[in-house]
């Protein structure tokens, strides 16, 4: 399978012929970020509803009417889920969506290639035929300090290209979660080749983005 544009001829009636429209990987990108935040707050809310019932039965029989609604209302608001932890549920959802992704990736486009020498040439492998298989492009500048850190800087990351809002500074903050599922791609694809690192990304500018990889070295 592959997210490269189809030459003619076609040969649709070949039964191992498998092809995907490139379209369908933008779509899942838009909506997997409002599908993770309506995930997380149904499972909010549903958690709180049995305290809330549990609590309004007891002050039924209890008999207080006005002192057992107020307990109810602050049952139920001391579970709900305050911004920070919405968002940090939201980011464990998806970057580990993206982590499985990548993982299927690798398994799948690297193993008829050569063994990987060391850590360079995975990071390149990665900047190259991974980012363009899944974004289609290759990342536009790749540093490092050779101390175990990588610096990806894609300038026109394709997941924010049709991203724009009234300020410059809302849509950067809208923009980041878009950002969530692609680091867990990457850390996927970096641990189905033997390399444990933290990934991280962020922009300035959209619809640029700067990944940075955290390698982790393991105790043998």
């Amino acid at each position: 399978m592959s997210f490269d544009t189809i030459l003619p001829p076609y040969n649709a009636s070949d039964p191992t012929a498998r092809f995907l429209a490139s379209s369908c990987l933008d779509f899942l990108l838009i909506e997997l970020v409002p599908m993770a935040y309506r995930i997380t707050n149904q499972l909010d809310s549903s958690s709180a509803e049995p305290s809330a019932s549990s609590v309004g039965d007891d002050a039924q029989r209890g008999g207080g009417g006005g002192g057992g609604g107020g307990s109810v209302t602050g049952s139920v608001s001391a579970k709900k889920m305050d911004e920070d932890e919405e968002r940090d549920a939201v980011f464990a959802r998806l970057e580990g969506l993206g982590y499985r992704v990548g993982q299927g990736l690798v398994e799948r486009f690297s193993r008829d290639r050569p063994r990987f020498n060391d850590t360079l040439d995975v990071i390149k492998f990665l900047c190259k035929d991974l980012w363009t298989l899944v974004f289609r492009k290759q990342v536009d500048n790749l540093k490092t300090n050779h101390r175990g850190v990588y610096v990806l800087t894609d300038n026109s990351f394709r997941p924010l290209s049709r991203m724009s809002a009234e300020t410059s500074s809302q849509a950067i903050a809208r923009a980041q979660p878009f950002l969530w599922f692609p680091c867990g791609v990457v850390r996927g694809a970096l641990a189905a080749m033997g390399i444990t690192a933290t990934v991280t990304a962020e922009s300035s500018e959209l619809p640029a983005a700067v990944f940075q990889i955290k390698t982790v070295k393991t105790q043998n």
